[in-house]
């Protein structure tokens, strides 16, 4: 599956952003999916993942109560809603797929990742 992330751009403190990730080539409703971020000199990290029907979901730590993971299988899309924005959640995006963990290697498909960045 080839996936698209978009969404991304410059928001303040507090702001909002959604970011979309639409699957192609295979059938998306088949794989667990979910959304990983990298900072600036650091690792890529685990942000969000969701079953592959959308009704399990599970958040890192440091999103959980302000991101909101969904997809839409009849659009072969997956969103993720950010809200309350801080400066720290400045990262390049990205969406994966055919996974079930919190690891990146865990996922076997990359979109190729969106720039959210939040001013202070």
């Amino acid at each position: 599956v080839q996936l698209q992330a978009s969404g991304g751009g410059l928001v303040q403190t507090g702001g909002s952003v959604r970011l979309s990730c639409v699957g192609s080539g295979r059938t998306f409703s088949d794989y667990n999916m979910a959304w990983f971020r990298q900072a600036p000199g650091k690792e890529r990290e685990f942000v969000a993942r969701i079953n592959w029907t959308g009704v399990t979901t599970s958040y890192a730590d440091s999103v959980k109560g302000r991101f909101t993971i969904s997809r839409d299988n009849t659009k072969n899309t997956m969103y993720l809603q950010m809200n309350s924005l801080k400066p720290e959640d400045t990262a390049v995006y990205y969406c994966a797929a055919s996974g079930s963990g919190y690891h990146p290697s865990e996922y076997s498909y990359w979109g190729q990742g969106t720039l959210v960045t939040v001013s202070s």
